[in-house]
Formats: C-alpha cells, structure tokens, sequence
C-alpha cells in the first residue's frame, strides 16, 4: 500500500472536485431547469416519453473541458446507429447560475450542426438553472466542482451519465472520448433491452459494466471459468460411467445348478 505521505498533493483547486458514482440512485426528476427557447420546465419533461436519457454536466462559457465533453459526446454518437428523440433523449444540463438560455442555444445549434442528422433536434436538450436546481441535481448525481473567482472559472471533472426511462443513475463514462459500443449497449441495457437489436443482446450476455473504469469489457475469465467447470463435469460424468461398465464387467459370473 503506498505511503500516504508519497502521494502527490492535491491542488487546493481540486480539493473536493470529482465524482462519486450513485448507481442506481434516482435523480430528482421534480427540479425546474430552463431549456434554450427560455421554458422553465421540470426535469421529468425529459423522461415523459419512457426512453434512456443520455445526460451529462458541463457549463457553456467554460473555455476547454466541456467542449471537449460535448465534442466527445457528439463524434461517439455519430457512430451510433440509435437516434436522439426517437430512441433515446441527450441533455446537457449547465451547473452555472450565469449560463443563459440565449448561450444554451447557441450550443444547441452549434452540435446539431456538427451532429448533422435530420429530425433530431427534439432529441437533444441544452439546459441552465438557478443555483438552487443545480445544487440539488449535482448532489443527487455525485458531481463536485468549486468556483474559483481569480479566473472566473469552475474546476471539475468529466464524464457523461446514462438514466433510466424512470430517472435512476444506469451508468457513467469517464473522460472526453466516449466508445460508441458503451454508450449503445449502456442505452440499451438502461432501456431494459427494449431498443437495440438481437445482436445487441449477445454483446450484452458477453460484456459488462465495470463501475471501476466505466467501460464495458469482455466476460474473458468468466466464461473460461464456465466452460472449465462445464469440462469438469463432462469428465466426471464420462469416468463415472465408465468405471460403471468396467466394474459391471468384472463381476464373476455365477451359474446355475442343472
């Protein structure tokens, strides 16, 4: 174990800052988030149509990190067959009180834009908040950010989420570059396989969420441990038939008085 004086320090601006994964935790579906044409609506508008929601914390003024984000998002997307609004729904919600509808829009058009696929517009929803909403929302999901005032900039981490159609945290991704077989399977495993192919079913019965790195890896040793024990069994029953025979074999045989 190392020695925690080894560690490397933590820079006072990050102290606090990261994610803490709530698994399954239902976010609050009931807190009010302004969308980019200025209605103030809550949060549960985004899941009325029974679909996972692909959703993720940025905010759109912040000068690197979150455009790395949502570029990630969008270019992983355009390699995945499902679309928003009709298989699924993207939000990106800004944990900045300054974040105005007018700047959500912007966004908006901006990755549909790059995004380029028709009818999709309804899919994906640019949001911003008052203090209050955010605090709530960030809290429920595990998502820990400081303001720091010298630069007018807000520290924090990456990672996009998926939700259930009912609103429970399914999984998180880390990072800026995102795998379009997670975020499919993750979408169709968060829609409880009712979108997604049969295709789809099988990668799902031969990978698996790892919380621990947020990715979706190969069920390797499990299986090999399943067809080792399926080998061992097969053994076991083939030697005990034949030593069966063999012994049945080897009995004298007893005759008869005439």
């Amino acid at each position: 174990m190392q020695d925690a004086n080894l560690r490397p320090a933590v820079p006072g601006a990050l102290k606090g800052v990261g994610i803490d994964q709530r698994l399954d935790a239902q976010v609050p579906l009931n807190l009010t988030f302004t969308d980019e044409a200025g209605r103030a609506l809550p949060l549960s508008t985004y899941f009325s149509s029974k679909k996972p929601v692909l959703f993720t914390l940025v905010y759109y003024r912040c000068p690197m990190l979150c455009s790395e984000i949502l570029n990630g998002l969008e270019g992983a997307l355009k390699a995945v067959s499902l679309d928003p609004g009709k298989d699924f729904e993207v939000v990106a919600v800004s944990f900045d009180p300054a974040d105005t509808p007018e700047i959500a829009a912007a966004k908006k058009k901006s990755y549909l834009r790059r995004y380029n696929r028709p009818d999709s517009a309804n899919g994906w929803h640019f949001l911003t908040g008052d203090e209050a909403n955010i605090k709530a929302l960030t809290d429920a999901i595990g998502f820990h950010y400081k303001y720091d005032p010298a630069t007018d900039q807000f520290a924090h981490a990456s990672a996009i989420m998926i939700l259930t159609p009912e609103g429970r945290l399914s999984k998180y991704f880390y990072g800026v570059e995102y795998s379009p077989r997670d975020i499919r399977l993750g979408l169709v495993e968060a829609s409880a396989n009712k979108i997604g192919t049969p295709v789809d079913q099988i990668l799902l019965f031969c990978f698996h969420y790892d919380p621990a790195s947020g990715k979706y890896g190969a069920l390797t040793m499990n299986l090999l441990r399943a067809v080792g024990a399926g080998f061992v069994l097969i053994c076991g029953a083939f030697l005990a038939i034949a030593f069966r025979r063999e012994s049945r074999s080897h009995k004298p045989i007893t005759r008869r008085a005439g």
